[in-house]
C-alpha cells in the first residue's frame, strides 16, 4: 500500500477550517474515502461539508 497525502477544508461553527492528513491505501480514491470517513467520525461531518482540495503521494 502507498502513502497519501490529502488536504482540504471543512465547514465548521466558524467557518472553515484547513486539515491535511496522511492516509495509507491501495490508490488515491480509496484515499479519500477513508479521509471522508475519518473526518465525518471525528467531527461530525456530512460528506458535503468536506472539501477535499488535493490527494497526492506522499
Amino acid at each position: 500500500m502507498s502513502q497519501f497525502a490529502v488536504s482540504g477544508r471543512f465547514q465548521d461553527r466558524t467557518g472553515y477550517r484547513s486539515f491535511q492528513k496522511t492516509i495509507e491505501a491501495p490508490n488515491e480514491n480509496v484515499a479519500r474515502e477513508h479521509t471522508l470517513s475519518q473526518l465525518g467520525s471525528e467531527h461530525g461531518l456530512k460528506r458535503t461539508q468536506v472539501e477535499v482540495e488535493e490527494v497526492t503521494a506522499a
